[in-house]
This record gives structure tokens, C-alpha cells and sequence, in this order.
């Protein structure tokens, strides 16, 4: 009887747990991909603003309106 008992509270700890560790673990794994995504999406807008201001430089440098004022 003793050990009926000990047995399916045994096996209602261990799947309370598992519910709660799937339920703790999906949120985690929703917040990495969520943080990711973001971060993706930071990283494509400052490499863009990046190419930006690099051309406008390179454009800057190369127009003939610079070359006829050296000094």
C-alpha cells in the first residue's frame, strides 16, 4: 500500500515536472528567437547605413570639384 502510493507520486512529480520544464523550456527557446531575430535585424540596418555612408565617402573623394583644390 505504502509503496502504491510512494509509486504514483513518484510519477505525477516526475510528469508535473516534465510539463513545467516543456512549458519553462518553450518560453526560453521563443525569447532566443525572438532576441536573434532582432539582432539580425539591427546588424542588416547598420550594415546598410554602413554601405551608405561608405559610397557617400568614395563619392565625396572621387568628384572632380576635389581635385582642382589640393591646397
Amino acid at each position: 500500500m505504502m509503496r502504491t502510493r510512494i509509486l504514483w507520486f513518484g510519477i505525477g512529480f516526475a510528469s508535473a515536472s516534465g510539463a513545467i520544464a516543456q512549458f519553462v523550456l518553450k518560453d526560453l527557446w521563443t525569447d532566443r528567437t525572438s532576441l536573434a531575430s532582432q539582432v539580425t535585424e539591427k546588424f542588416d540596418s547598420l550594415d546598410t547605413r554602413v554601405s551608405n555612408l561608405e559610397s557617400v565617402i568614395s563619392s565625396k573623394h572621387t568628384s572632380p570639384q576635389d581635385e582642382g583644390n589640393l591646397g
